[in-house]
């Protein structure tokens, strides 16, 4: 019950202490380590009085030299040395004035006086007592004094997170934690810390014994990795040290490719939680130290496979962009060539050499299946990019460049689906069969929704959306020949000129085929002035069309002219038959009607938005009650 009592004990604290600010926090550990010190400094006074004889015994140093026999006085002042330091230290930490300041120091070196003057035994073990107990009360007294301090830092910690849980929700609570303590950075110098004193150790052990070779420092390179991820703390390590390597991975190849967009920079991020989920995934801490090695190459494999799949998702879209804008420099498209070049051949290598050393199982299929679906999305990238390069370097407009990137594509997300597939049989019956656990479930069921559900089903939403617009498209009517000369105009979404035909919208604009396509892939608005396009025939049979300047021009089937521009010297058309006229009012008034709706949904959203703003913030209730709060 009192190992439960002190261990919530302590959460609490380390909880205060993880949300302290820094000044806060740097005023603490200067506490913290004034108390260690003074406990080290009274310890080693008991001890000293306790247990040993200046006068009766031989000393032996750590590197193997022996002293003196009679060498008492030496390592007197060693002591007394090492007292001072720590009395100094104490001292400064808790910033005392110089009075207590030669007050404490003589209290810490009393002990060590009654060791030189040879008092007896039981009297120096009461002057070592006793000058712990002061040393303890003064240390008591200053925390007390600081008592204060301490309060108003915890409660600074309570409304500072009762604040920004209020205003900025959980998860922006936690991120500003993390960044704040800088959790990876602390976890990083831990796990190359603990690291290096043991690669140490170890070179200092090999060179007693062992000639330095190859073997010996493979053996040792072994020992240090396996060590290093034996536990989770040490994984949670590993994991801080891809992260910067991941990160400054993705800047030198995001560099070295001209892209700037943000979201290409979470390298350092993904890799890392990759690895970490990977070592939860198959056990890799509590693993004996060989398999433990094999276990973790085959993570660094599948990490490795994952992190050439995000470094083409860096580079397609810059691909893409390259070539959809036609870009004529060689030196902006060299770079990306290069590492498409790279991402394709990599994956080829990798699978070379684990199919010549390793017979078939499921974690080779795995990363054969990685190594294939990256050489497929590359292909594919480099497919649509020299679609788009053809069309860049031709005078005509190529209508049916639309389609071939549409079938491309298509096909590359097919594969990839039959992957997807595959692959979660492939975990399916390794959870069955050899190494099954609840986080490889969970994987499972995250994989079959992210790359197989939602694959399917945006590839479904995809291919229905292109079906309606080209239904939409085929439904419009068309313009060809005179009627193109007569408007002399151009395409409002390309701005290029009409080779060949035109297609009319209800709101008599018009567009090339291809382009309004595109546009009907996004919305179902005509881009001029944002009416529906697809509409009934009869009303669109009876209206006349406009050049998208504002000139009429008179549809195919037509008979007599339709009316001119306003402001063209010309008598005025035809009243339209009281049909037409009906409908275009009741049109009219349907468009009144939604532009209302919208217009009160936007007020209605603008008072309440003004209500909740206006007349009971958020912020302000919140400082009134901590200004309540503080007056109480």
């Amino acid at each position: 019950m009192n190992s439960r009592r002190f261990f919530v004990a302590g959460v609490l604290v380390s909880g205060v202490v993880l949300l302290l600010s820094q000044k806060a926090l740097f005023k603490f550990y200067t506490l913290f380590f004034a108390v260690v010190l003074g406990a080290a400094a009274a310890l080693i006074n008991y001890h000293a009085t306790s247990h040993i004889d200046f006068y009766s015994a031989y000393y032996k140093a750590a590197l193997g030299f022996r002293l003196l026999p009679r060498n008492g006085p030496t390592l007197w002042l060693g002591m007394a040395t090492v007292q001072l330091v720590f009395g100094v230290g104490y001292v400064f930490l808790l910033n005392l004035q110089s009075v207590f300041a030669a007050l404490v120091v003589l209290d810490i070196m009393i002990p060590l006086w009654g060791l030189m003057i040879e008092l007896p035994a039981d009297i120096r073990q009461l002057v070592a007592v006793f000058s712990g107990v002061a040393l303890a009360l003064n240390t008591a007294v200053c925390l007390a004094a600081r008592l204060k301090w301490f309060y108003y830092s915890c409660r600074y910690v309570y409304l500072l997170v009762r604040h920004m849980y209020r205003i900025y929700g959980l998860q922006l609570l936690l991120e500003d934690t993390w960044k704040r303590i800088r959790f990876p950075d602390v976890l990083r110098v831990f796990w190359l810390t603990r690291v290096t004193a043991q690669a140490l150790i170890l070179v200092y052990v090999v060179r007693a014994g062992y000639m330095l070779s190859w073997d010996v420092f493979w053996d040792l390179t072994s020992n240090l990795i396996i060590s290093g991820c034996d536990s989770t703390l040490t994984v949670l390590g590993m994991s801080a040290v891809i992260s910067s390597v991941a990160h400054y991975l993705g800047l030198s190849i995001l560099a070295f490719i001209g892209s700037t967009e943000e979201e290409d920079k979470r390298l350092g991020f993904v890799a890392p939680v990759l690895f970490f989920i990977l070592a939860l995934q198959t056990g890799l801490s509590g693993l004996d130290p060989e398999e433990r090695l094999v276990r973790l190459s085959r993570n660094m494999c599948l990490l490795l496979t994952a992190i050439l799949h995000f470094i083409h998702g860096m580079t397609d879209p810059v691909l893409m962009s390259l070539s959809a804008s036609h870009v004529p420099s060689f030196r902006r498209h060299f770079p990306v060539l290069l590492v498409s070049l790279a991402l394709f051949t990599l994956p080829v290598v990798l699978s070379y050499a684990l199919w010549h050393h390793y017979a078939l199982n499921t974690w080779l299929f795995a990363v054969t299946a990685f190594c294939v679906e990256l050489c497929l999305k590359v292909v594919v990238s480099l497919t649509v990019y020299g679609l788009f390069m053809v069309d860049g370097f031709s005078n005509v407009l190529w209508e049916k460049l639309d389609d071939y990137v549409y079938y491309v594509r298509s096909t590359g997300n097919i594969v990839e689906f039959l992957f997807g597939v595959i692959m979660f049989g492939n975990g399916a019956y390794t959870m069955m069969f050899e190494s099954g656990s609840k986080i490889r479930a969970c994987m499972m069921c995250l994989h079959a929704y992210f790359n197989i559900y939602l694959q399917a089903k945006n590839g479904w939403k995809t291919f229905i959306n292109r079906r309606t617009a080209v239904k939409k498209i085929n439904s419009l009517p068309e313009m060809r020949g005179d009627q193109l000369r007569d408007i002399e105009d151009v395409c409002a979404i390309c701005y290029q000129e009409f080779a060949t035909s035109a297609r009319i919208t209800p709101c008599h604009h018009y567009f090339h085929a291809l382009c309004l396509r595109k546009w009907l892939y996004i919305q179902d608005t005509c881009p001029m002035c944002h009416q529906r396009v697809y509409v009934e025939e009869e009303s669109r049979d009876r209206a006349a069309f406009s050049n998208n300047n504002g000139a009429y021009a008179a549809p195919q089937d037509a008979a007599a002219a339709a009316p001119l521009a306003p402001g063209d010297n010309q008598p005025p058309a035809e009243p339209p038959a009281e049909g037409a006229e009906a409908a275009a009012g009741g049109a009219a008034a349907e468009l009144d009607d939604e532009l209302l709706e919208d217009n009160d949904s936007i007020e209605y959203d603008e008072d309440e938005w003004g209500t909740l703003n206006g007349s009971t913030p958020i912020e302000e209730d919140y400082i009134n009650d901590d200004t309540d709060s503080t007056e109480d």
